[in-house]
């Protein structure tokens, strides 16, 4: 008897008898406790939102890629941002150099979020933002060139991915301590139900957990705890279960172990629902609802033949359109090697469209539902996740755990036992520990021009030069003195921005008054 990738036993023949769920636990799609989908026709009236993660470079060289997706067919943006902008710097910060543009498009101020966006109808688009520890700052960018564009903050949609514990877990790309950073994620839920209503103010991501080297279980337990540790700070900060929670959203990675893959999703709305109604008292349907977005496993893309990774995206892509995603991003054959050039977007673009419209997965809802494999599958995650979640729970929860080194201590026991495997051969990886070539085909990748760094430079110095300081120093120091009470802090923020305060001026407020966090190695 083999294991699945969380350590549940693979049998190799399941029958009805394995299948410990009664009928009312696996239900109908679209109603509690939703195991078979939130929606009761799924993809049969439309498929699923076909996004890309995009960005690299200048506002500009983005801005154009954006386009050409949109003519493509994509369905909704992503925006990927580079690593300065990501932990709240400017781009002439001593900290960003060699850093601009390089994993995502350099935004300092409004000014390059209005060429980031230029000619795209913001109130047509839906807009998904891959930032975390600055993504009110980012956020209220985005929402100041919608106004300029003429549209109503109410009809704006997307998701700011806003998730900044599972950087304390797996990703490093935090900004301040955890209880200020809670903080900031109750103020932008509260703001944005006032201003933005149909926005997405948060996904609680456990792709990064994945990629950090967490198994299935771990991923969606980790994850959970996370969800519920920001539903706790929101209902302290005062707001009601049902007034927040249906805006909330999650982002799981879809691996190529297709079965375990397809079970995880489904043990993942079961709990969540559970979790909402049982433990937080939620009766808005919306509230229970596990929406997520997925995106193909980057971890499981190799360098050597990467062609081969064609394949595995598919695979990864068919997995989540099984498990019921909302929206989609499918990594492109040659992003182990450098950003994905203009025609390996394409075709992930086009990976999603085959089986979308080419093939018959989306006739129907739920295809394996009742599968004997899918079933006991589902089961086994869902006791395992439980498991898991306990645990956090007994440490404190989410935040306490992540003080203890709990989690992070967990996944990188797991990544080490995935390494020794794969060295060993008992995990058989194409073209590395297996039927690999003794020479690879020639492949030339995308770099990004190393002149956008002082290009950037060059954009601030004059954004500082023609702003009226006067008005920026006002009102950063309206955002001090919000962030010294329990004052909602977005408000003056959005002023600030208006201003044409920078991300890293805004940021640097708010690290004088909440601190800096700073890591431990505590096991």
């Amino acid at each position: 008897m083999s294991e699945t990738e969380s350590g549940t036993p693979f049998k190799h023949l399941y029958r009805a008898s394995d299948i410990a769920g009664e009928p009312e636990r696996i239900g109908e799609p679209g109603e509690f406790p939703y195991t078979r989908g939130v929606y009761p026709g799924m993809y049969t009236s439309r498929p699923w939102t076909m996004r890309q993660y995009a960005g690299f470079g200048t506002a500009k060289e983005s801005n154009q890629r954006y386009r050409e997706l949109i003519d493509n067919g994509t369905m909704g943006l992503s925006v990927a941002f580079d690593l300065p902008t990501q932990m709240g710097f400017d781009s002439d910060a001593p900290l960003a150099h060699g850093e601009v543009g390089k994993v995502g498009v350099a935004i300092d101020s409004l000014d390059d979020m209005r060429v980031l966006f230029d000619r795209i109808p913001l109130g047509e688009v839906s807009t998904s933002m891959t930032i975390n520890a600055p993504a009110a700052v980012l956020l209220l960018l985005y929402q100041l060139v919608a106004e300029e564009q003429g549209v109503d903050p109410a009809r704006l949609t997307g998701t700011i991915q806003n998730d900044v514990l599972k950087e304390y877990i797996a990703r490093g790309t935090y900004i301040f301590p955890p209880e200020p950073s809670l903080r900031l994620v109750s103020d932008t839920f509260g703001y944005c139900r006032s201003e933005l209503p149909k926005w997405n103010t948060i996904s609680i991501s456990g792709y990064h957990m994945a990629e950090a080297g967490a198994h299935p279980a771990q991923e969606i337990a980790f994850t959970l705890a996370d969800g519920i540790a920001y539903v706790e700070a929101a209902i302290a900060a005062g707001l009601a279960v049902d007034d927040f929670a249906p805006r909330l959203s999650f982002f799981f990675v879809s691996r190529t172990t297709l079965l375990e893959e397809v079970a995880k999703f489904r043990a993942a709305r079961r709990i969540w629902a559970s979790v909402m109604r049982d433990r937080f008292g939620a009766r808005d349907p919306k509230s229970m609802m596990l929406r997520f977005h997925t995106q193909t496993a980057g971890v499981q893309l190799t360098a050597q033949q990467p062609e081969v990774n064609m394949v595995r995206v598919a695979v990864q892509a068919l997995a989540a359109v099984l498990g019921g995603t909302q929206s989609l991003h499918t990594n492109s054959f040659d992003e182990a090697i450098a950003l994905p050039t203009q025609k390996a977007a394409r075709l992930a673009l086009r990976t999603q469209q085959v089986i979308a419209y080419e093939s018959d997965v989306t006739k129907t809802v739920d295809p394996f539902a009742g599968s004997y494999v899918i079933e006991s599958l589902t089961d086994d995650l869902e006791a395992e996740v439980l498991r898991l979640m306990q645990a956090v729970d007994e440490r404190g929860g989410a935040v306490a755990a992540i003080e203890e080194n709990f989690q992070k201590s967990e996944i990188e026991q797991t990544a080490y036992a995935n390494a020794q495997q794969i060295d060993s051969g008992e995990r058989i990886v194409v073209g590395v520990n297996k039927f690999g070539l003794d020479t690879e085909d020639d492949y030339e990748p995308l770099r990004v021009d190393p002149r956008i760094e002082q290009q950037q430079v060059d954009r601030l110095a004059a954004l500082r030069a023609r702003r009226d300081q006067s008005a920026v120093d006002s009102s950063l120091d309206q955002l001090r003195q919000a962030a010294r009470t329990e004052a909602n802090v977005l408000y003056p923020m959005k002023e600030a921005l208006r201003a044409l305060a920078t991300v890293g001026e805004v940021c640097d407020v708010l690290r004088g008054v909440w601190g800096s966090y700073q890591p431990t190695d505590r096991f």
